[in-house]
């Protein structure tokens, strides 16, 4: 009898030491999870500070996060962030779809940088593309998501073109509300939703910068600039 209790305890403390490894470790790999498949997906240096779940509640922050530019262009960084908020149906996380209650992005840096083919955001959605379109990407099916609501507030944003070198004009981006991204589809996955949040920013900073009316504004700048130091011979 006492080697059949010792049986079945043995597996539910393996169990006991797993989950208390887990619930210690959880915070490193979604981080490590975040560095490296956005990393892989985006073609740019993904990086994060930190992230802190409490996994009774499912609401967790994430700190610091980093997207750098696809190759060929000069600006520093995509996007910067300080903080997330992010809150999960715990109850969910079993399931095949994660269904996120919402996502917060508070203050968020962006540079939109025009190079001499596209921008670093269309840049950012091929590559993205590039990687779900992958064969080897795609031969064991993940978990997929849902997300209730998304908002981006009080963004920075800035933008840059070929020909500024690396330096860039601000503007004022206008707060984003997405709801029920990937519900019509039964969940979508974390590159799917990385192409609909791409795209919806895009949108927003169409919206806030012309390319054109920069390229215009600055040659009419240097027509002046060049008028004055004509003037300064004659």
């Amino acid at each position: 009898m006492k080697k059949i209790i010792a049986a079945l305890l043995i597996p539910l403390i393996l169990i006991g030491i797993a989950l208390f490894w887990l619930s210690g470790n959880l915070d490193n790999l979604v981080k490590d999870a975040i560095e490296k498949y956005g990393s892989a997906m985006t073609q740019a240096k993904v990086s994060v500070g930190s992230v802190k779940i409490t996994p009774g509640d499912g609401r967790g922050v994430i700190s610091n996060l980093t997207i750098g530019n696809p190759a060929g262009f000069k600006t520093t960084h995509l996007l910067k962030v300080d903080q997330i908020d992010v809150a999960i149906d715990i109850a969910s996380v079993a399931t095949n779809v994660i269904l996120i209650r919402h996502i917060a992005v508070n203050a968020p840096d962006v540079i939109y940088e025009k190079g001499d083919t596209m921008t670093n955001i269309d840049a950012l959605q091929k590559n993205i593309g590039a990687y779900l379109g992958a064969p080897d990407n795609n031969k064991k099916e993940g978990k997929k998501l849902i997300v209730e609501e998304l908002s981006v507030r009080d963004a920075k944003a800035q933008a840059s073109a070929a020909f500024m070198n690396g330096k860039t004009v601000s503007a004022a981006l206008p707060d984003i509300t997405m709801k029920d991204i990937g519900r019509a589809k039964g969940g979508i996955t974390p590159g799917e939703l990385g192409q609909e949040i791409a795209a919806e920013v895009k949108a927003k900073l169409t919206g806030a910068f012309s390319f054109d009316r920069m390229l215009k504004a600055t040659s009419e700048l240097l027509d002046k600039t060049g008028s004055a130091i004509k003037g300064l011979f004659k």
